[in-house]
Formats: C-alpha cells, structure tokens, sequence
C-alpha cells in the first residue's frame, strides 16, 4: 500500500509542477536491489535515490523535482 500511495503523490507532484517527467514504478527485486534500496519504497530522481524507507509528502517531491 506504501508504494501505491508513493506513486500516487509523485504523480500529482509531476502534474503540479509542470515537469516533463517519466514515472515508473518498480516492482522486481533484482531491479530495486541494484538501486541498493533496504526500504521500500524509495524515490529517485535523475537516477539517485533521494528517499527511502517512508512515503513523502507532495511538498517534498515538488520541492525535489524543483531543485
């Protein structure tokens, strides 16, 4: 549920900041271990994992992909 509810905030965070951004969501094991994630679900952007372990807040996200 974590994880959908992550989707969910990144893509209305996508939408109000206007960004041209492409969202996927990551289920395989292999994949997430190669990001050397431990805590799911994770958030990263332009391939840099910036968060982890917890599901942010749309502020934070849009205040991420703003930076």
């Amino acid at each position: 549920p974590k994880c959908r509810q992550m989707a969910e905030v990144v893509r209305k965070a996508v939408e109000k900041s206007g960004k041209d951004a492409a969202i996927s969501k990551v289920e395989d094991i292999r994949e997430i271990s190669k990001w050397k994630v431990m805590a799911t679900p994770a958030l990263a952007i332009d391939d840099e994992v910036k968060i982890a372990g917890r599901v942010p807040t749309m502020e934070e996200v849009t205040s991420l992909l703003t930076a």
